[in-house]
């Protein structure tokens, strides 16, 4: 399923959040993104207009499966893509950078080759 690259970008950020919170408001993400509150309200009811988030009735964020499961992979492919350009000496706040746009243009097919070709005896480090 293709969706936007924002909207792959605020499920991933609701991911993140939520593993360093016990539940995700709109403020938290907006403060991550440096987004103002009403452009995130408005991400989140079209994210919820199309099945990727539900809110509780306290405002509390959540990711549906399918959202979940969109987040797990932009999350994989920056982790592993950010880590490998770093491996190969690009400085990281370069790479990281990188990684985010990459993250959203790469094939599956492509992804899967690099990242069977960084597990298969070619494996990165590990991030201290």
């Amino acid at each position: 399923m293709k969706i936007q690259e924002s909207a792959e970008n605020y499920l991933e950020t609701i991911l993140m959040i939520s593993r360093r919170k016990p539940y995700v408001r709109s403020i938290d993400i907006a403060v991550e993104l440096s987004f103002s509150k009403p452009s995130v309200s408005v991400a989140m009811k079209n994210l919820r207009e199309n099945g990727y988030i539900h809110m509780d009735s306290e405002g509390h964020i959540f990711l549906t499966d399918i959202g979940k499961k969109i987040a797990e992979t932009m999350y994989e492919r920056h982790s592993m893509l950010s880590q490998w350009l770093i491996y190969l000496g690009v400085d990281e706040k370069t790479a990281v950078e990188d990684a985010c746009r990459i993250e959203h243009v790469v094939s599956a097919e492509s992804f899967q080759a690099i990242k069977d070709h960084i597990t298969r005896g070619n494996e990165l480090p590990e991030k201290s």
